[in-house]
């Protein structure tokens, strides 16, 4: 690798993927903290398990409606302003389920965070596409990643600590678990404005020389995709390539809210208290954390994506499946945790997929359309969990069909083309320029 390479990503990375990182982790725990709160909340405002999965899951029918126009926006104002802007307002709607006194309250403020929330997550990946050379993503993307399993591994435990302030100023414990999971998300909106750098360009922590070849390097892999395939925002939407990605997707989502979403029920199951739920929950994301981070660089280092995506599926529909088959907590959670190696590792590794082929406003679109679509699983994945739950009376029937949902997108994936050589250095590009 060329020094003025090397130099230049690696403050890059030091600068851009810690603090990304910080984001999603406090994006995702506000996500998902209403599986920890579930523990007391759902008996406190009186609705059922189909109630709880139909109200967790609905937050991604809004996240589904606003996802592409969120994106377009970030791509048209720069990732500091809009993210600034969607964190703020997740920030205020994540506290505000504090508020939710039944069903129906409970369904409109998931519905309004759907909306807050749109656009975060894909307007990161495509933010990575602005500084990070094809060759580099997955491993990049998995770092920014870890915050999904982090969230779970930290968050689990201090969740259910703060389930144990019931009656602090009079207020549940599921009350304060809201709270006190969205101030930082405020806190951040408020940095992401003075901290964030929208393009190359505008870096001027980097030196010049640096600048020169990160721009000339990223225009060049644009110029080689558009010189392949060269879509427009529409041809992107609606792409065959697209929404064979958004069902991959579609299942990589589902076993994760599936799982996720339940587990603290699962593990409450075992018998054991708030506290101990929250830190025996965080040991699949432990495994998850681990999982994502190699697996992602294993693929970068060599340069192949289908094989890694469609292992890494099948341990999770493996590990998934397996666990309704034994009884004893110590081996249903070895499943469970081996089954999340699969669910975790796969996403760094997926979102080579869409960004080897498009680029510019269409990798914004094409982007936004896949993680919109897939997070359709976001809803499927609790709803069928809860309603499959009530209607036998435990989870394996869930689980099963969260199995097969894995099964599916590792069918998928090895049917797609890929061609890895689109994320390689062209060739035009020589080591020192």
């Amino acid at each position: 690798m060329d020094p003025i390479e090397q130099r230049t990503i690696a403050k890059v990375t030091k600068r851009i993927v810690p603090f990304l990182m910080l984001c999603y982790f406090v994006a995702y725990l506000d996500r998902v903290n209403v599986g920890f709160a579930a523990l007391t909340m759902n008996k406190a405002i009186g609705i059922s398990a189909t109630a709880f999965g139909f109200g967790a899951g609905i937050f991604f029918f809004s996240y589904f409606l606003f996802e592409v126009p969120s994106n377009l926006a970030l791509e048209r104002f720069g990732a500091r302003k809009w993210i600034a802007r969607i964190m703020m307002s997740w920030g205020i709607l994540s506290g505000a389920m504090a508020l939710v006194g039944g069903e129906t309250s409970f369904y409109v403020v998931r519905v309004l965070l759907g909306i807050a929330e749109a656009g975060f997550f894909p307007g990161i990946i495509f933010y990575l596409t602005l500084w990070f050379p094809g060759v580099y993503r997955a491993r990049i993307v998995g770092w920014f990643m870890a915050a999904i399993p982090l969230s779970s591994v930290l968050g689990a435990p201090v969740s259910g600590w703060i389930l144990g302030m019931d009656g602090v100023g009079g207020l549940a414990g599921w009350q304060w678990l809201f709270i006190l999971e969205a101030a930082p998300a405020l806190v951040l909106s408020v940095v992401v404005w003075f901290y964030l750098t929208d393009r190359p360009a505008d870096a001027r922590w980097l030196e010049p020389e640096e600048r020169a070849w990160l721009d000339r390097r990223l225009a060049a892999e644009v110029k080689q995709k558009e010189d392949v395939h060269g879509l427009s925002v529409v041809q992107a939407l609606f792409n065959p390539r697209i929404l064979a990605l958004s069902l991959v997707y579609f299942g990589a989502v589902a076993t994760n809210y599936g799982t996720g979403f339940w587990l603290p029920q699962i593990v409450k199951g075992f018998g054991l208290s708030n506290l101990q739920t929250g830190f025996v929950s965080a040991a699949p994301y432990v495994v998850g954390t681990v999982g994502m981070i190699l697996w992602g660089r294993r693929s970068d280092a060599k340069m192949e994506r289908k094989g890694h995506a469609a292992v890494a599926f099948a341990i999770a529909a493996i590990g998934i499946a397996g666990s309704t088959m034994v009884d004893a907590p110590l081996v249903k959670m070895i499943a469970l945790s081996f089954g999340a190696f699969g669910v975790f590792a796969v996403l760094p590794v997926f979102w080579t997929f869409p960004t080897a082929f498009l680029s510019g406003a269409a990798a914004a679109a094409g982007i936004a359309a896949i993680n919109s679509i897939g997070n359709l699983a976001g809803f499927f994945g609790p709803f069928i969990m809860g309603w499959l739950k009530d209607v036998t009376g435990n989870f394996s029937a869930g689980l099963w069909a969260i199995a097969a949902c894995a099964v599916m997108s590792l069918v998928i994936v090895l049917a797609l083309p890929h061609d890895a050589a689109l994320e390689e250095a062209p060739k035009s590009v020589g080591a020192g320029d």
